[in-house]
């Protein structure tokens, strides 16, 4: 039977999305039976730097551009090689890689003295396989992390007493000093290109076209808001016999206009890399609407974000590459900042660390609940009647009284009403029907009347009354008066916080609030009481 690919890839495809749904259900089960729910039924949240990353990944797979993974540590000969005698000034950015050093541990009388008053008495034959232990690990042939168990082992003892061994009488793993190679971290792409093109160039059918999107390192003088010490690189090349500057400013359009872009400009860069033909180092100009006007040098809306150019033959001869290259990279983070309206690159990728941390109207709305809930159905009754009376009576002069509910709970005769005593007043304030809306990220309790329409409309609605939470409240002190057997009246007046109408909000998305300079703002005349009599 001849294989069809196209039909594996369906099945594939299916019993993935089939297994994708069948864990949401499981999380979604366990978190509506856990006591404290999780919500793991919600989607989740992407980084906009790694939502970056995948749309780039994306729009060079629509271009034909298969994906690799270059080294990622590389020798400096390589550095040495594609840069010549411009080398030096490259690896002055790049992170070296260092390890260090097996010690040679000896054994002596005075340290065999030391190990008896840690472990006790301990014969030649483990002293001897003690030393067997260091040895193995001074050949590598034992690894760092599994050390403390070989020692424990070869002297009986637990793993929490030979690490105490390791660290009191053997100081040759103290003093140990981490030791250079000539390994790097590859702070361009390029670096990795040459090494996988020297692999592929003579045996792939022309023309090869290559992607790969990963990290670079780079030893920058500092971080700050436009440099961090990593960053990623969204980087292809064009292998061909007649491999031209128009084939990197096509490839260039092609990739950008997927995301918005519609003008450009490309412009020779004075830098001139040495792994570059000169005059074929070229800077891309995008046009982005969004940047005009605004404080920045960019304030004209053009901003660099790509360069491309042809790999050298000098270059390209290091690594018997026979055919021209036409290489283009930009840094993914400079593209994140434009798409997402970030100006410090830091607050885009470690918002944890810089105050960049945005939390939308919507995860504020779901972090506001009502707190004291009725444990009976009768007390969810009581509430509902409550809210009832209230939405049926409000602007009733008082003094007056009506009853919202009337029964039996936990055996006992209860009668719940709704009142006010002082005169020439009505029997709910003006705020009981206030709703509870997050806003630009406030939280504002407003009537639901043309002058707000707009918070409600543009923001999100909790759906969570003044009345609301006070009538659970209502409801619940109902039940524990009928518990004690004993009745009384609850009451507010001016609302100034969340906790006078029965509602709260977590610690955490107050704490943003705050720090963003947000408000919390719920005031207003509510005037509510209800009494429960208990016989």
């Amino acid at each position: 039977m001849k294989f069809n690919a196209k039909k594996y890839r369906e099945i594939v495809e299916s019993n993935f999305e089939r297994a994708w749904l069948d864990g949401r259900k499981i999380l979604a089960e366990r978190d509506l039976n856990s006591k404290y729910p999780r919500l793991f039924y919600e989607f989740g949240k992407e980084h906009p730097l790694f939502s970056t990353v995948q749309k780039l990944r994306e729009a060079y797979l629509r271009l034909g551009f298969a994906e690799v993974v270059n080294p990622l540590i590389v020798e400096d000969v390589h550095v040495k090689k594609q840069f010549g005698k411009e080398a030096l000034a490259v690896l002055d950015r790049c992170f070296y890689l260092a390890s260090l050093p097996k010690p040679n541990v000896g054994i002596s009388a005075e340290k065999v003295k030391m190990l008896r008053s840690v472990v006790g008495d301990i014969n030649e034959e483990k002293i001897e396989r003690l030393r067997e232990v260091f040895h193995s690990y001074k050949k590598g042939r034992i690894d760092g992390d599994d050390l403390s168990y070989e020692v424990a082992n070869a002297i009986d003892v637990d793993d929490a007493t030979a690490v105490s061994v390791i660290d009191m009488i053997f100081p040759e793993f103290k003093e140990l000093k981490p030791e250079s190679t000539n390994l790097t971290l590859r702070s361009h792409m390029t670096t990795g290109w040459f090494l996988t093109l020297s692999r592929v160039a003579d045996r792939l059918p022309l023309p090869i076209k290559l992607f790969s999107v990963d990290r670079c390192f780079r030893k920058e003088q500092g971080e700050d808001a436009t440099r961090l010490y990593t960053y990623f690189s969204a980087s292809c090349v064009v292998v061909d016999e007649n491999v031209s500057v128009d084939d990197g400013k096509a490839v260039a359009e092609s990739l950008l206009r997927q995301f918005g872009f519609k003008r450009f400009k490309f412009r020779l860069d004075e830098k001139r890399s040495k792994y570059y033909i000169p005059g074929t180092q070229t800077e891309v100009f995008a046009y982005h609407p969004a940047l005009v006007g605004t404080n920045t040098k960019y304030s004209d809306g053009w901003i660099e974000i790509a360069t491309f150019g042809i790999y050298s033959p000098t270059a390209l001869s290091q690594y018997d590459i026979e055919y021209p290259v036409m290489n283009l990279g930009l840094g993914v983070e400079r593209l994140a900042m434009i798409l997402y309206n970030y100006s410090d690159v830091r607050k885009l990728v470690y918002p944890q660390f810089y105050g960049g941390i945005r939390i939308d109207d919507l995860d504020i709305a779901r972090a506001i609940k009502i707190d004291e809930v009725p444990k009976s159905v009768i007390g969810m009754e009581i509430a509902r009647s409550v809210i009832k009376v209230a939405e049926e009576n409000a602007n009733e002069p008082s003094p007056c009284s009506f009853e919202a509910w009337a029964g039996k709970i936990y055996g006992r005769d209860v009668r719940v009403e709704v009142f006010e005593k002082e005169k020439n007043t009505r029997l709910c304030g003006p705020a009981y029907a206030n709703e509870i809306v997050v806003y630009n990220g406030s939280i504002y309790g407003l009537p639901r009347s043309e002058k707000w329409m707009k918070y409600f409309e543009d923001g999100i609605p909790t759906g969570i009354r003044y009345i609301d939470g006070f009538a659970y409240k209502a409801g619940s002190f109902a039940e524990e008066c009928a518990a004690k057997n004993t009745g009384g009246e609850i009451r507010v007046r001016v609302i100034e916080s969340l906790s006078e109408i029965n509602v709260k909000l977590q610690d955490n998305v107050r704490n943003y609030i705050v720090s963003t300079n947000g408000k919390i703002d719920v005031r207003g005349p509510m005037f509510v009481t209800v009494r429960v009599e208990v016989d």
